[in-house]
């Protein structure tokens, strides 16, 4: 039993060190504290912007805009070991996406996406909108579709 607990915190490290890596424009180790984030959505958790917040203030270098590796890994492995942010189950999401999908069309525009995702609820900055509708808006008909947009947010293998 041992053994395998060791196997899944070395493929959790492995995971957030991946993660983490992509934004490591200087490979040395740091990411800009903005990036946060989106490390954390990428790992499929989805915390609150005040759980982003917290966990900042557990990791950031001294407030210096920075978060080193080395203290991102111990927290961020013990979120994931813990389930604290989980996602959002998938029936949760497509009535969220069928509420904002008001004619019915299986998808939304780009500008809709960002009306709803920028004026509503905790609302995200430009430079998150931007990230998001390049992840997921389809190049050829520019809308972002339900059902890519879910899969792509569920990150987990169905159990």
């Amino acid at each position: 039993m041992a053994e395998s607990s060791h196997n899944d915190l070395s493929e959790i490290h492995k995971k957030i060190k991946a993660a983490f890596e992509v934004f490591d424009y200087q490979a040395n180790n740091t990411v800009d504290v903005r990036e946060i984030d989106t490390i954390i959505y990428s790992l499929g958790c989805f915390p609150t912007q005040a759980d982003i917040h917290c966990f900042i203030g557990q990791v950031e270098e001294d407030h210096t805009g920075y978060i080193h590796l080395d203290r991102f890994l111990p927290a961020m492995s013990k979120v994931l070991l813990e389930n604290k942010f989980p996602p959002i189950s998938e029936d949760v999401l497509l009535q969220a996406f069928e509420v904002l999908d008001k004619e019915n069309k299986g998808y939304l525009e780009p500008e809709e996406l960002t009306k709803y995702m920028t004026q509503e609820g905790e609302p995200f900055s430009q430079e998150e909108m931007d990230e998001m509708l390049t992840a997921h808006t389809d190049p050829e008909k520019n809308c972002i579709f339900c059902k890519d947009f879910i899969d792509k947010l569920n990150l987990e293998p169905d159990k």
